[in-house]
């Protein structure tokens, strides 16, 4: 409308115009008068490949804490070992300098490099099959020109037998890729397709948040019905008004994918906070809005046995007076209870009455979707790991300090931090769930383990005494047969 106008204006007005404002005088170029650069048009192209790699969160895995960008190192903790994320950068010698658009390409959307080994599922090419070629070649071609290239490769991966045998993932790849690009519906809105298309596809929200089978692939009966994460558990987020985010409002949806905090349901930490902080808060607003209407379409999926929504329990509550003087100044071993832990270690910043700080830049501790759900997980994993989140235009960073061996404030044992969770589920949470030392020390070393991991260790004798029956049987058949004859 804006240039609509100019044009009008410029086509009736010019004649008046012209005698109107008398012509500006010439400008005489001197040496200390250079003539103005001119200024270089922007690269359309280039632009929507960053915005692509923002979206796709590259940024979180490819760039090591402190390294350079996406130069790789980033290590992956996985229930099958650590992967460490390649340099994409592109260097000719320690990146994808040499990859053509049809190599990259091809590890994009089918995990397999440009010299034909295989990758882990860790990299989502599951979800980035969905991209359009349009996307990946907007992709490669800002990888290509505006990343700096740094030539040191990144810590190679070493997963223990059989999992270092990359061309078992062919096999797994016949299984379980759906190599297949995405596909508009015709009977959603053109918002929904498109917030369809980031969220399956660019964000890899399921890679996270859909259980996963024996073998490690996605269960498509279960999309984003919560999937454990190692120590962390990446939520339900399906339509259910219970179980998922069918009760939240749009208006506190968004808040959460650009901020990570809603008072009253939740905030974001471990790898969400990751992924807000690097990735879905420089979404633009209509892209958010078209993912919070494309979570409104998802099917939900009900948690046995839940019948209260996670932000719905608990309220303000204090037992501070009762713990004063109930020991004396000399006294050893007094930190003997969740409450006095709780009030050593969490209510300075929680506020005794578990009520958070004003402003809530320190959150509740009740109506709280950590404290309220029907695994203590982020609970625990919150207290051992902290919580780290930056969002750009805000004055302070979400902070909380952990309590694991690593703390610089004090290292908790697994026995104090069990103490401090059942404290604060009994309290603020959900009193239904309770945590074992033996819980937190589980988490501490990564979480459960699933069935693959747990197997590994028997696959190398088990798949020698497979190859000697399998010799037996042969030498037992020729014998046979020779007799026979």
């Amino acid at each position: 409308m804006r240039r609509l106008l100019l044009t009008l204006t410029l086509a009736a007005g010019l004649p008046l115009a012209a005698h109107a404002v008398p012509p500006a005088p010439p400008v005489t170029l001197t040496p200390d008068r250079p003539a103005a650069p001119v200024a270089a048009k922007p690269d359309a192209r280039l632009e929507r490949g960053r915005y692509l790699a923002i979206a796709a969160d590259c940024m979180a895995c490819h760039t090591a804490a402190g390294g350079k960008p996406y130069a790789g190192g980033y290590a992956i903790d996985l229930p099958l070992g650590t992967i460490y994320a390649t340099n994409i950068t592109p260097s000719k010698t320690g990146g994808i300098g040499h990859y053509t658009e049809a190599d990259f390409a091809r590890a994009l959307r089918e995990g397999v490099r440009a010299d034909g080994s295989h990758l882990y599922p860790a990299m989502p090419y599951t979800s980035y099959a969905q991209l359009t070629d349009a996307d990946v070649g907007d992709l490669y071609y800002y990888f290509m020109q505006a990343v700096k290239p740094v030539d040191e490769p990144a810590r190679q991966t070493a997963l223990p037998f059989p999992f270092n045998v990359r061309l078992s993932m062919l096999g797994w790849n016949t299984l379980f890729l759906d190599n297949k690009r995405f596909v508009p519906d015709p009977a959603k809105s053109a918002q929904i397709n498109r917030g369809a298309y980031l969220a399956e596809g660019l964000a890899h929200c399921s890679a996270c948040h859909t259980p996963r089978n024996a073998l490690m692939a996605e269960i498509g009966s279960q999309t984003l019905a919560g999937a454990s994460l190692g120590s962390w558990h990446a939520p339900n987020i399906t339509s259910d008004k219970v179980s998922g985010i069918g009760a939240w409002t749009d208006a506190e949806l968004t808040a959460y994918l650009k901020t990570g905090h809603v008072e009253g349901k939740g905030q974001a930490a471990g790898g969400m906070a990751e992924a807000i902080q690097n990735s879905l808060q420089f979404l633009r607003d209509d892209d958010v809005a078209a993912i919070v209407a494309w979570l409104r379409t998802v099917p939900p999926v009900r948690a046995p046995g839940q019948a209260k929504a996670a932000f719905s329990h608990g309220s303000a509550a204090s037992e501070e007076a009762a713990l004063r003087g109930m020991a004396s100044s000399t006294e050893h071993h007094s930190l003997n209870s969740g409450a006095v832990l709780f009030s050593g270690y969490c209510a300075s910043c929680h506020s005794a009455s578990g009520a958070g700080s004003t402003g809530q830049s320190y959150p509740a501790l009740f109506n709280n979707t950590a404290t309220g759900g029907n695994t203590p997980a982020n609970l625990v994993s919150a207290i051992l790991f902290g919580v780290e989140r930056k969002i750009e235009g805000e004055e302070h960073e979400a902070f909380m300090p952990r309590f694991d061996q690593r703390s610089y404030v004090q290292p908790l044992t697994d026995e104090q931090i069990a103490s401090i969770a059942n404290y604060v589920l009994k309290q603020y949470g959900n009193p239904d769930v309770s945590v074992t030392p033996a819980y937190v020390a589980q988490a501490r070393s990564g979480g459960e383990k699933p069935v693959l991991a747990r197997a590994q260790p028997f696959m190398l004798p088990g798949g020698i005494v497979g190859i000697l029956l399998l010799i037996a049987l042969s030498v037992w058949l020729r014998r046979r047969r020779q007799r026979k004859e």
